[in-house]
């Protein structure tokens, strides 16, 4: 039942989707799981709550995915993990999600109002308290306004204006779907750093961790439909978990003290939805259509739990140790493809444990689908992104080992090229503008780092889309020659003599620079290159 001026997710049409047919259309997330073998994909406009959303649908589906009486989320069935993987190929099988137990467990009598963005006292993934401990030195509310609730939008004097144009002296109410998604962005990539003040003891801190996902980019197998999607999204039962305690999501417990130690990290609701940094409060109008307001700070100062994000590569550091992949939003998703089909014995990285052990029957089809936010570790937003690659998990490495070291080659030499391109083109900046370098062939030349000139950027930017066309090229249907360097090579060199631009070259020092450059480029395609 939907509170008087609420706003109930599980009725409400605040996810954009579109179906099977083509249509596009909107749910709630009663609809979004009794039609989730209709809807073809989720289309939340804002990268981010779209990755944070689907570590929110993923527990659920557990909860409701069954066979037989055994669910996908039974701590028993998990001590066997062939168990497992035998109940989650008889859901799959299955097609949908059972309407029945999908009522089940949304008509639960202990998550009534639950799932309401602005019920009284348990709002979805908010909390209630923050309206009298976040008060200025009188004990008046002290909000910190809908534009901090919202990203993309600025704060402050000096905020940038990202989309849209909005003021702290005249913010723009929010439509209250698009405020749930700017909800789930902020406690899964909000910053660290000050934010409003909470006062529960004595002292007022104002002062957070950021959220657990931010800088990072997510990667989950994408299914022709979105219950395939969801199954494959709950992840695989980890060592990391702790087995005795029982595992909630925020909405199926009591709210937390944030002076109290955290509560166990338990599979798969706390691994996915528990380790939230930042608290919230939306404030709603009169009528419950729009979020006026919002109430943003800590939630929490104890140490985070170590956990291995289920959706993410980790990258080996130069002290040995591992730290998730960066989001890059210069970077396509096709650079990280040997990253997501070698097996991590192979390489310097660990592929997401979501796209290990997927059923050899339906990888065929599956897609890849990456959510990232370019972001730094505290305040800064740069942009944020989403990519789909073709179905290329059939060729991970215990499926078609062939392939998958194919894909590696041709990253690497992708790769190499990139790097030599923007070497070459900021040497032939710094002997094109510098008198005093000597251009010939075995010339050292110091180069500034804080002058790289305008050549590397201009090169670069033209250099990857041309990269990526050949990459695609090289791995069609029966194309897993070794000789893969020269396709590289030759759009480098292109983009080089794009960046540098016709009407230069009649200069005698810009054609020195050039043919300086276009030989480190060349000296790739020998067996013994150095620059």
């Amino acid at each position: 039942m939907t509170v008087s001026g609420g706003f109930d997710l599980c009725i409400e049409p605040w996810i954009p989707v579109r179906l099977l047919t083509g249509e596009q259309t909107c749910v709630g997330l009663c609809e979004l799981f009794e039609r989730a073998h209709e809807i073809e994909d989720v289309d939340v406009p804002v990268p981010p709550a779209a990755s944070g959303l689907m570590r929110i649908l993923a527990p659920i589906a557990a909860r409701i995915a069954a066979d037989g009486g055994d669910r996908l989320d039974d701590p028993d069935i998990a001590e066997d993990i062939d168990d497992w993987f035998d109940l989650r190929k008889r859901v799959l099988k299955a097609g949908r999600f059972d309407p029945r137990a999908v009522n089940a467990y949304f008509g639960r009598k202990d998550l009534a109002g639950r799932f309401d963005l602005f019920h009284p006292q348990r709002p979805f993934l908010q909390d209630p308290r923050l309206l009298t401990e976040c008060v200025d030195a009188k004990g008046a509310p002290n909000p910190s306004g809908v534009n901090k609730l919202v990203m993309g939008r600025p704060t402050g004097v000096n905020g940038a204006v990202l989309f849209g144009h909005f003021t702290d002296t005249a913010p723009v109410p929010v439509p209250a779907a698009e405020a749930a998604w700017h909800l789930i962005a902020q406690l899964y990539y909000g910053p660290s750093g000050q934010c409003t003040p909470r006062r529960i003891t004595d002292v007022r801190t104002g002062s957070g961790d950021a959220a657990p996902l931010r800088k990072s980019v997510s990667y989950f197998a994408w299914g022709p439909q979105l219950f395939t999607t969801l199954v494959l999204a709950v992840p695989i039962p980890q060592t990391e978990a702790d087995w005795e305690a029982e595992d909630a999501c925020p909405w199926e417990e009591d709210l937390h003290n944030p002076l109290e130690a955290l509560s166990p990290l338990t599979w798969p609701g706390r691994m996915l939805t528990g380790r939230f940094r930042h608290a919230a409060l939306l404030v709603p109008s009169d009528d419950g259509r729009t979020v006026t307001d919002a109430y943003l700070t800590w939630s929490t100062h104890e140490p985070p739990h170590k956990a291995r994000d289920p959706y993410q590569i980790l990258d080996r550091r130069r002290d040995g140790d591992f730290q998730p992949r960066e989001a890059d939003g210069a970077r396509a998703l096709w650079r990280d493809l040997d990253s997501l089909l070698l097996k991590d014995s192979r390489q310097d990285a660990r592929r997401p444990p979501a796209l290990e052990h997927l059923p050899q029957w339906l990888l065929p089809q599956l897609r890849v689908r990456a959510y990232g936010f370019d972001q730094d570790g505290q305040q800064k937003d740069s942009v944020w992104f989403r990519a789909t690659s073709p179905q290329i998990l059939q060729w991970q490495e215990e499926n078609d080992a062939e392939m998958a070291h194919h894909v590696k080659r041709c990253h690497t030499a992708a790769e190499q090229a990139g790097d030599r391109l923007d070497l070459a083109a900021r040497i032939a900046w710094k002997i094109a503008t510098d008198t005093s370098v000597d251009p010939s062939p075995k010339a050292k030349i110091k180069l500034d780092a804080r002058k790289p000139g305008p050549w590397a950027a201009a090169a670069l930017t033209r250099y990857w889309p041309a990269a990526e066309e050949q990459f695609w090229q090289l791995t069609g249907p029966h194309r897993t020659t070794h000789h893969v360097d020269k396709p590289f090579i030759d759009a480098a060199l292109t983009a080089l003599d794009e960046a540098i631009g016709h009407a230069n070259r009649a200069d005698i020092r810009v054609a020195r620079a050039r043919h300086r450059a276009r030989g480190l480029l060349l000296a790739l395609l020998q067996p013994a290159a150095s620059a």
